[in-house]
């Protein structure tokens, strides 16, 4: 039991809730971003992979941790190993959640402006350098930037401060299973286009040529944002769990939903770039500038833009409920009476201190650090190095200070799991996943181009 008041309402709340934190704009903005900016298949191949031989194991570690102790992200690892470098993995993934919030809000206060934008018909008749200077100026004003990222950040802190089964569950229920309907519309009506056979060699057809160290290191960093992991949101939602929840089938759940939702969002898009000859390299942009300009070439195209924007809202909301409650349960610490409080304070804080990724394509356009914006270092900073050296310190903890025991009866706990499955995840959360974490670390670092070597 949690030390909390309240707990999911059912198992497949916590299945909602949980896909509300993974599959959002990770799924929907980044992946399709950055498979365009790493080769397409052969990103999405490593992706895949990775997900499931590391992501999967160390999600169902972070599940472990979170409902035997039942308490937050802090107080978590505080419990576990105490008096140990290990009780800082908490500290880590609070910080990291509030860093990634930051600059998330911003993606979600434009969303929110594209919405309005689609809805008055503003987008309507834009060719791609139009729509592409309508995101610039849209972006660089800073009244507009600052004024949506503040509001996508009073809806996330509206519904954490109803607590768990009233707001973020409440909310989820509804919300993702119309994601996922608005999605697989989306795809069909993209799969129609002329170019989508192009769209879909490109995105499964991997070009194992293009792979790098770096390409692995994204896709790393990919996989553990997609299923947020690393960062210790998992061990918070997964604290009020209930012993029958049946945690192995449930990651396995969120890992497939999570990889059918990046290729139907690898669908919509990538199809639309070939039939209409841009080109999948845009980078960040791509949704903002590009997918507006390719709906404007298709038949009833202001009708599919309005849905995927309230898709992409939808998306953007759904995880930074999550990235909010982590933040607020580590300072609430099962007090519901401060929720409330708490909520609002931290959505105003984290508003504080995401202005500079806000302000990144217009007042402080020029503030770079190693030739990055301010919202790309923070965005690089907490998914290719936060993420991973959480997640390592994740899996190196768990075999050291947690019995064999107790990780078997949190395991089986609501499950007919195996020993043969139960060895198979213990192996891989205690050798291969800190190894792969280490291979890419080290690679990157050191420039021994390990991973080249591997892939041949």
């Amino acid at each position: 039991m949690t030390n909390t008041n309240e707990q999911w309402s059912s198992k497949l709340g916590f299945i909602y809730a949980t896909a509300g934190s993974a599959i959002g704009l990770g799924a929907i903005w980044k992946f399709p971003y950055i498979a365009g900016m790493s080769g397409g298949g052969a990103f999405f191949i490593l992706f895949l992979l990775l997900t499931l031989f590391l992501g999967v194991p160390l999600l169902i570690g972070e599940y472990v941790l979170g409902r035997h102790t039942g308490k937050d992200a802090i107080l978590t690892y505080k419990k576990l190993a105490p008096r140990s470098p290990y009780q800082l993995t908490g500290w880590l993934g609070v910080i990291a959640c509030f860093l990634i919030l930051s600059f998330y809000s911003v993606i979600g206060g434009w969303s929110l402006l594209y919405l309005g934008s689609s809805l008055t018909g503003q987008l309507s008749g834009l060719t791609l350098g139009e729509s592409q200077n309508y995101f610039d100026n849209l972006i660089a004003n800073p009244a507009l930037a600052l004024g949506a990222q503040l509001t996508f950040l009073l809806l996330a802190a509206f519904v954490v401060a109803k607590g768990i089964q009233k707001g973020i569950e409440k909310v989820s229920k509804w919300m993702i299973p119309s994601l996922l309907v608005l999605l697989v519309i989306l795809a069909v009506y993209s799969l129609t286009l002329d170019g989508a056979a192009e769209g879909i060699r490109f995105l499964l057809y991997p070009d194992f040529s293009a792979i790098d160290g770096e390409t692995v290191l994204f896709a790393l960093g990919q996989s553990f944002f997609a299923l947020s992991v690393g960062v210790s949101v998992m061990v918070t939602l997964s604290s009020y769990a209930s012993k029958k929840q049946n945690l192995p089938a449930s990651a396995m759940v969120l890992a497939v939903m999570n990889i059918f939702v990046a290729l139907l969002a690898g669908l919509v898009i990538f199809p639309g770039v070939f039939t209409f000859g841009f080109t999948p390299e845009e980078g960040p942009t791509l949704i903002f500038a590009v997918l507006p300009a390719i709906f404007e070439q298709m038949a009833f195209g202001q009708l599919p833009l309005i849905a995927f924007f309230v898709l992409f809202l939808f998306a953007a909301l759904s995880t930074a409920f999550s990235l909010l409650e982590i933040i607020v349960a580590a300072f609430v610490r099962g007090n519901q009476t401060k929720r409330k409080r708490a909520s609002w304070i931290f959505a105003i804080l984290v508003f504080i201190v995401g202005v500079p990724s806000a302000l990144s394509y217009g007042l402080l356009s020029n503030l770079e650090i190693g030739e990055r914006s301010f919202f790309d270092t923070v965005d690089y900073v907490t998914s290719n190095i936060l993420m991973p050296l959480g997640a390592l310190l994740i899996c190196l903890m768990i075999p050291r200070k947690i019995s064999k025991e107790i990780l078997w009866q949190e395991f089986t706990s609501g499950s007919n799991a195996g020993k043969r499955l139960f060895a198979l995840w213990f192996a891989l959360i205690k050798y291969v996943v800190p190894l792969a974490i280490c291979i890419v670390f080290i690679d990157q670092l050191f420039g021994l181009n390990l991973v080249t070597i591997i892939f041949g």
